[in-house]
């Protein structure tokens, strides 16, 4: 095997945590025009402005380190308490062909963290994803995650 091959890898990432809030701390948190409120990563979440009505549910993130990513809101509901979005335009350019994620949220029912909110953030890329690629991912959500908690908590509002 040549040292250049690939390593098989996974083209899905699944992270979670539970948040010691209640489901309606976190929940309004999650709006995809809303983000940089709580993800330290970014620097600004704002709808797109466009005339045609392929931009009414994108939403541009601008990255502190410079990265630029246009997300088109796919799906979001309430009822369900779920967002997913998939990525459309970025740049730098991607090295990926595409990517589809979904933050969902769950109230904890019962035992010791009854009362907390238990959120999923998952991502499914194309083939061409390498292992690079998931990693950062992986590592990305987490911080968000621990991000989200935090802004739910009140524990370090941002500023």
């Amino acid at each position: 095997m040549s040292s250049s091959a690939t390593i098989p890898t996974s083209t899905e990432v699944v992270e979670s945590a539970v948040i010691r809030a209640p489901l309606s701390n976190v929940w309004h948190l999650i709006q995809l025009h809303n983000f940089a409120n709580f993800w330290d990563a970014l620097k600004a979440s704002e709808w797109m402005k466009g005339t045609g009505a392929d931009r009414v549910d994108v939403v541009k993130w601008t990255f502190k380190d410079g990265t630029v990513l246009e997300v088109k809101q796919d799906e979001y509901s309430n009822i369900n308490h779920l967002v997913t979005y998939s990525t459309i335009t970025a740049h730098p350019e991607l090295s990926y062909s595409s990517a589809v994620s979904t933050v969902r949220c769950h109230t904890v029912t019962s035992g010791e963290l009854e009362g907390s909110t238990f959120v999923e953030w998952t991502g499914k890329f194309s083939s061409d994803a390498d292992v690079g690629v998931i990693q950062d991912a992986k590592f990305k959500r987490r911080d968000a995650l621990a991000d989200l908690a935090k802004a739910a908590t009140g524990k370090a509002p941002k500023v």
